[in-house]
């Protein structure tokens, strides 16, 4: 008896507009930035009307590549309210898989920009077995201060003790599957955002990502218990904005690329595997073949990573020792440097840069609940 789980940062799925660009030009699109637009009531109209079709071709290429990906469950992040995802499902993802995900959860987190994190759900497996919601939990509510984590990094931030350190939610909600239980928690971590105080920006907001990491670790300590947690069978679904290695990418279209892995000395994401607290499966994979981001400033900072994971608890890790994870790639733009080998035929109407599928790549593995 199997099941399959995916994840998945849809990017941006909103139900509203935004005309904040209107008045700050770094938040205004490139497209609309190349008019002459005399006032914001002719901007609001510019912009609703690239919004929309912009996102049509956007979201028939995200549900392609949820289509791909088979899961039976599927966490999301960047999701705007549950009428957003409705809408999704219904408009665009039920014309790939017909009756599939019916079954959909989510709460409002403390993202400033309303983004949140959801679970979508089939009422059975691929192979007929019932899924049964039993539970869901938000965490969004946690402070430093309830779990002492608060440190003089976080201070020096601005972050108070009595702050939210979710900077969305560790969405917390319990299934069984033919009747065996699974725990699934869904996290979106801090963006590493911008280069602040002299430091990159991935070092910047390090000690956010960092409390967002032992709180997560805290959360099934707390529930499961320290000494039998890694008995039990959970997964820790998500964008967590950081990697522990990357690809570094050299060269030019000219003299030909080059892919150079590199290590990195500490990441977030330590904290949830160090001492086999949990196992990335997708190191399962080749070391070239691990990413599900492409990132770039310029031909001077270019590099592939994994930001989208699916860790599993030990017993999970133990009965399922040969699962390797699947990296949909195939919604990415054009713009995307692909190591030899791994170039992937893309969905139809993909772009050098837009439209795609999202910047990442959906990540699923199947699970057998032993």
């Amino acid at each position: 008896m199997s099941v399959r789980i995916a994840s998945f940062n849809v990017e941006n799925l909103m139900n509203r507009f935004d005309f904040s660009g209107y008045r700050n030009e770094l938040w205004q699109d490139r497209a609309v930035a190349l008019f002459d637009i005399k006032d914001e009531a002719e901007y609001r109209e510019v912009e609703r009307a690239r919004a929309i079709a912009h996102t049509d071709d956007t979201r028939q290429l995200s549900a392609l590549a949820i289509a791909e990906t088979g899961a039976d469950i599927i966490c999301l992040q960047e999701v705007d309210n549950i009428d957003a995802l409705k809408a999704f499902e219904y408009g665009y993802l039920f014309k790939m898989v017909g009756h599939g995900y019916r079954n959909k959860y989510m709460t409002t987190g403390n993202d400033s920009r309303g983004i949140d994190v959801a679970v979508m759900m089939r009422p059975e497996t691929r192979h007929g077995q019932p899924i049964e919601f039993v539970a869901m939990t938000s965490h969004a509510h946690i402070t430093f201060e309830d779990f002492d984590l608060h440190t003089p990094e976080l201070a020096e931030l601005g972050i108070e003790p009595v702050a939210r350190i979710f900077r969305r939610d560790c969405l917390e909600v319990d299934v069984r599957v033919d009747g065996r239980p699974l725990t699934i928690y869904t996290v979106h971590f801090k963006s590493m955002g911008t280069p602040r105080n002299g430091l990159p920006g991935r070092d910047a907001s390090m000690p956010v990502r960092v409390a967002e990491a032992s709180a997560v670790r805290r959360i099934i300590e707390d529930r499961f218990g320290a000494d039998k947690a890694q008995d039990m069978r959970w997964v820790i679904c998500g964008d967590m904005n950081d990697y522990q290695e990357r690809v570094v990418i050299s060269g030019d279209r000219f003299s030909g690329y080059g892919f150079t892995p590199v290590r990195e000395d500490f990441s977030c994401v330590d904290l949830l595997t160090r001492d086999g607290f949990s196992v990335n499966p997708v190191e399962r994979r080749p070391e070239l073949d691990r990413w599900t981001l492409y990132h770039t400033r310029g031909p001077q900072e270019r590099h592939l990573c994994q930001l989208d994971y699916i860790l599993l608890s030990p017993a999970l890790a133990r009965g399922n020792a040969k699962a390797v994870p699947d990296i949909v790639r195939a919604g990415q733009p054009f713009r995307t440097l692909f190591p030899p080998g791994q170039t992937v035929e893309r969905y139809p109407r993909i772009g050098w840069d837009r439209p795609k599928a999202s910047d990442h790549c959906p990540i699923a593995i199947t699970l057998d609940l032993v």
